[in-house]
């Protein structure tokens, strides 16, 4: 059974940190390209960040996005991270980390997803 558990989320004020992480059982992270994507009440589901094979793997970031967060493998413990710094209200989403085979923008590109991990930037 292939899982994928996205956690970290949380209630932040603007300018905190936030550290989200994305869990695998039944697959090996590092054999797939991930991306994590956000979804806000009502809209469409967005890649945030996107990062490709291996260890040297290539990152892509959407525009509002980049110099704030960095995604990140440590495929020894077959985790991806988000880090997430100088978080803005417009962050606010729920958070899902995607696995697939090619690096792509849209979600049907991706064969396995977690479950999301609600991230609320506010004062």
């Amino acid at each position: 059974e292939v899982q994928l558990q996205a956690s970290g989320g949380g209630s932040v004020q603007p300018g905190g940190s936030l550290r989200l992480s994305c869990a695998a059982s039944g697959l090996t992270l590092g054999r797939y390209v991930i991306t994590w994507f956000r979804q806000v009440s009502g809209k469409e589901r967005e890649a945030v960040s996107t990062i490709g094979f291996g260890p040297d793997g290539q990152t892509y970031y959407i525009d509002s996005v980049r110099g704030r967060f960095t995604i990140s493998r440590d495929n020894a413990k077959n985790m991806v991270y988000l880090q997430m710094t100088s978080l803005k209200p417009e962050d606010t989403a729920v958070y899902f980390c995607a696995a697939g085979g090619q690096i792509s923008t849209y979600p049907i590109a991706y064969d396995y997803w977690g479950q999301g991990t609600q991230v609320t930037v506010s004062s």
